[in-house]
């Protein structure tokens, strides 16, 4: 998928997330070599890590979250957490973007 169909997908997410009454804290944070936490995302007093994923299919999307893709996440919310010097409730979540479909997957365990 290029760059700019995933920029558009994560704008379709954030717009669905803030619909939803989340507040958005910040997008695309780099974790040095760990990786990237897509929206990080906050309602109810719970912090919302959130991976976009878009294809052209449902299935596909789906099959891009892997155990491998969720425990990098993991180590970017730790780094997050670590840096920032939080101690807060939160959950992985995953926003798959289909055409003008958007699913929100919530609490993902690994």
């Amino acid at each position: 998928m290029s760059k700019q169909k995933g920029d558009e997908a994560e704008k379709k997410a954030i717009s669905f997330l803030e619909d939803l009454d989340y507040k958005i804290i910040e997008q695309n944070f780099y974790a040095k070599k760990l990786g990237e936490i897509d929206i990080i995302s906050k309602k109810n007093d719970i912090y919302h890590f959130c991976e976009v994923k878009s294809a052209t299919e449902y299935e596909i999307a789906i099959n891009n979250i892997t155990t491998s893709k969720l425990s990098k996440i993991k180590r970017s919310i730790d780094y997050y957490l670590q840096i920032k010097k939080l101690d807060v409730a939160y959950c992985i979540d995953v926003i798959i973007v289909v055409d003008n479909e958007i699913e929100l997957l919530e609490n993902i365990t690994i």
